[in-house]
């Protein structure tokens, strides 16, 4: 059974993935921005009670357990944040499952943050296995809640229900279309985030997106999830008008994405940014069945095992940049002739 990053889902190509997060604060307990690390070694050891009771397959691993590398390679599976990997290494654990679809952050910026990832658009059938989490985890672990407000979280931004769904889109004919700030300022228009590939702060790589609501407070998950939902299929439907309107003019279109095809099945050395560009181009090329050498899975390894860590973790070994890009160019080419 291959990871949930390496399968295709629906809508796959537009929407690459969909996740769900729930932040939750354990009763009794400061918020993370103002307890002690020993407050933060009692709440791992909560859950390190708590998880064995949980089910899922999930298990608990200590940051602090965990090599640089590997936590790197959490943050580009989008499993953790970049601040968690870097900034809590002393007090900061994970539950995960071998699928890796599930994983509670413990000590990132609340106490629990509780993610469901899936590939392609899966919201409803992602927040529903994540609310059955939420509530077996909430019979084990005290939350802390109010009647009038919901869940209480560090962020005014999360408080109510907690949740945070986001859509991560593949978004290249409408940048190639000059469309892409339209859409941008339309889509904050509709009360949504959209950012790049690592969320707040991030830039977008790869013509990629997230997609996710801004309110959490007054309204119920169900109507979260229906909005987002409205917003990512008029998303969809833009990016495929616009792949239609590059079609129009074949040879142009063919000639891009079969240079960057040709690039990456025969270069020596590629680095991981030059690797992001060219793989927006062969996924165009693959999802619009120009490029026939490649399919959906074949782009999906390319795309999780050229980056920095996850390449390193593939090969079983630490490498200087240069060597990486050396090694990332022969990944390519061995993915391509599988």
């Amino acid at each position: 059974m291959l990871n949930w990053y390496l399968q295709s889902g629906k809508e796959s190509d537009v929407v690459l993935t969909t996740r769900i997060r729930l932040a939750r604060n354990i009763k009794g307990f400061t918020f993370v921005n103002r307890y002690t690390k020993n407050d933060a070694l009692k709440i791992i050891k909560i859950m390190e009670n708590a998880i064995p009771n949980l089910g899922y397959g999930l298990k608990l691993i200590r940051l602090s357990d965990l090599d640089d590398i590997t936590k790197i390679s959490l943050v580009e599976k989008h499993l953790i944040s970049p601040e968690f990997a870097y900034n809590k290494s002393e007090t900061g654990a994970i539950a995960i499952n071998d699928d890796e679809n599930i994983c509670i952050m413990i000590n990132e910026e609340d106490h629990l943050r509780i993610q469901v990832l899936s590939a392609g658009l899966e919201l409803e059938n992602s927040l529903n296995l994540a609310i059955e989490i939420d509530k077996k985890l909430e019979e084990l672990v005290p939350y802390a809640y109010n009647d009038k407000y919901g869940f209480l979280t560090s962020c005014p931004t999360n408080v109510g229900t907690g949740l945070r769904a986001s859509v991560m889109v593949h978004l290249p004919a409408l940048t190639r279309t000059k469309n892409i700030r339209k859409i941008l300022e339309v889509v904050n228009g509709f009360d949504m985030n959209i950012r790049g590939l690592y969320g707040e702060g991030s830039s977008s790589k790869g013509d990629i997106y997230q997609i996710s609501n801004k309110q959490s407070l007054g309204i119920s998950e169900e109507e979260i999830i229906r909005n987002l939902k409205i917003i990512t299929d008029k998303v969809i439907e833009q990016e495929r008008l616009a792949r239609k309107i590059l079609a129009k003019n074949q040879v142009e279109l063919e000639d891009r994405v079969y240079r960057a095809f040709g690039i990456l099945s025969n270069c020596r050395k590629l680095s991981s940014e030059e690797c992001e560009t060219l793989l927006s181009e062969i996924k165009l090329g693959t999802d619009l069945g120009i490029i026939k050498e490649l399919n959906d899975l074949k782009v999906k390894k390319i795309e999780v095992y050229t980056k920095p860590a996850n390449l390193q973790k593939y090969i079983g070994q630490t490498l200087e940049t240069y060597e990486r890009d050396v090694k990332r160019a022969e990944i390519v080419k061995e993915i391509i002739n599988e």
